[in-house]
């Protein structure tokens, strides 16, 4: 600052707190309106002798609190579209899989739809091997289920993990996965369920996650679920 520095011949600079640099600057205010360069750098300036017109600063203050909140209206309304987005793409998909003819079909175009509408490597359906495995599914081993979620675990998300191979030719292009748990209840099973799960995979390493709620992928092997167990599996 120009002028005198009686503030720093005055006080010992370990005890140079903002109580004491407030009452210093009441009461030598020219220091401050004489300094036109600090009032410059901090935004302000002197329109009349001891008088500093804030008026800049505050607008400029002002200006950014109203950017801020813009950006993050433009952040809620992006996840709203996304969301928005997602939902229709879900609802579709599930018309689709309703229109399957078997099981081999359900499981292609449950595949069509996570490469199609969801930008995903792929999808599939595997089942448990206490009896036949349909055309286009993977079989896992009795007890495969409970080993890839837990024994009461109903899904997972995160990253791909040594395991069964559930993608076939585009196993080597997932990065992350999305299992959820279905319990096939089919014609001629007298009510035994049979342990079963829809597999989705990600070419991104954060396309599942843990994180993440799985709501959308609940609601599409819950279709799936349910038309699966319109027809009998032979064997």
């Amino acid at each position: 600052m120009t002028g005198s520095l009686d503030l720093f011949d005055t006080i010992d600079s370990d005890d140079l707190h903002w109580p004491r640099v407030r009452d210093w600057l009441n009461a030598n205010p020219e220091h401050l309106c004489g300094d036109r360069s600090l009032l410059e750098e901090l935004g302000l300036r002197s329109t009349a002798p001891n008088v500093i017109e804030f008026g800049a600063a505050a607008l400029t203050r002002l200006e950014a609190a109203a950017e801020r909140e813009a950006g993050a209206r433009r952040e809620i309304e992006l996840v709203a579209r996304a969301n928005f987005a997602a939902q229709t793409q879900t609802h579709v998909a599930a018309l689709d899989l309703m229109e399957a003819r078997n099981h081999a079909d359900l499981a292609r175009r449950l595949d069509a739809a996570a490469q199609g509408r969801f930008g995903l490597a792929g999808a599939a359906i595997a089942l448990e091997k206490s009896g036949g495995v349909p055309f286009g599914w993977r079989p896992l081993d009795v007890g495969g289920v409970d080993a890839l979620l837990g024994q009461n675990g109903l899904h997972w998300l995160g990253p791909v993990f040594p395991g069964p191979q559930l993608f076939g030719a585009a196993q080597d292009a997932v990065r992350s996965i999305a299992l959820i748990r279905m319990a096939l209840i089919l014609p001629g099973s007298d009510g035994q369920a049979r342990h079963a799960l829809c597999a989705f995979g990600s070419p991104e390493i954060d396309g599942f996650t843990p994180a993440m709620g799985c709501e959308l992928a609940a609601f599409i092997t819950r279709v799936v679920e349910r038309m699966a167990e319109r027809w009998p599996i032979a064997g």
